[in-house]
């Protein structure tokens, strides 16, 4: 056999073994691109955004426990006394699952001051000192006011969750997902209550 025959295999070998190292090189340098867009997928602006929603909810919930126990003692309904005593017991519960949202992010909880909550507790507390003490007309009042704080969490919460889905977050998405239910909840209490009688008590009163 002539003696260059044998180096041809050689040579075919050493060019495959090149072949393979270089896919190897990309693959990991692919590898390491992805591991980088991984750790910062938690610098997204869509993350910013939840973030800035948890913050505006998280303040909301906060200066909502405020209002609740001045609506409690306003309410001339002792059905009403008692849905809004309930609904407060329910809102702190609600601050200490966003503190729970907040822990899974690897944060401190943090509020940031939310302008509609704000708007809405001062519509409320407008609506008890012009309507009359110990009317179902200012319970009728309240209930409005009540039922457009509950849309607006529902609104947040519902946007929350999705937020959190898109960006993988189940876990997160689960636990915002049980406040937006009682949300809801609330929200359909309110309306049980105004259509059993307290909108029918409040509409045969006359004005003074």
């Amino acid at each position: 056999m002539p003696r260059n025959s044998v180096a041809k295999p050689a040579s075919r070998q050493t060019a495959t073994t090149t072949k393979t190292a270089g896919k190897s090189s990309g693959a990991a340098a692919t590898s390491r691109r992805t591991n980088g867009a991984a750790q910062k997928s938690d610098e997204t602006m869509l993350n910013e955004l939840f973030l800035d929603e948890l913050k505006d909810i998280y303040w909301a919930e906060k200066h909502l426990t405020k209002a609740l126990p001045k609506m409690r003692k306003a309410a001339t309904s002792q059905e009403l006394a008692a849905a809004f005593e309930n609904h407060l017991a329910e809102t702190e519960g609600q601050i200490k699952r966003i503190e729970s949202v907040f822990e899974l992010l690897g944060m401190a909880a943090k509020a940031k001051k939310c302008d509609a909550m704000e708007g809405l507790v001062k519509e409320a507390q407008s609506l008890m000192e012009e309507l009359p003490k110990g009317s179902m007309v200012r319970d009728a009042g309240m209930i409005i006011a009540a039922q457009k704080v509950e849309h607006y969490e529902i609104a947040a919460y519902g946007s929350l969750v999705q937020l959190a889905k898109t960006m993988g977050k189940n876990n997160i998405a689960n636990l915002l997902l049980a406040t937006l239910n009682e949300e809801k909840n609330a929200d359909q209490l309110l309306t049980q209550l105004a259509e059993s009688g307290i909108n029918v008590g409040a509409e045969s009163e006359e004005n003074e």
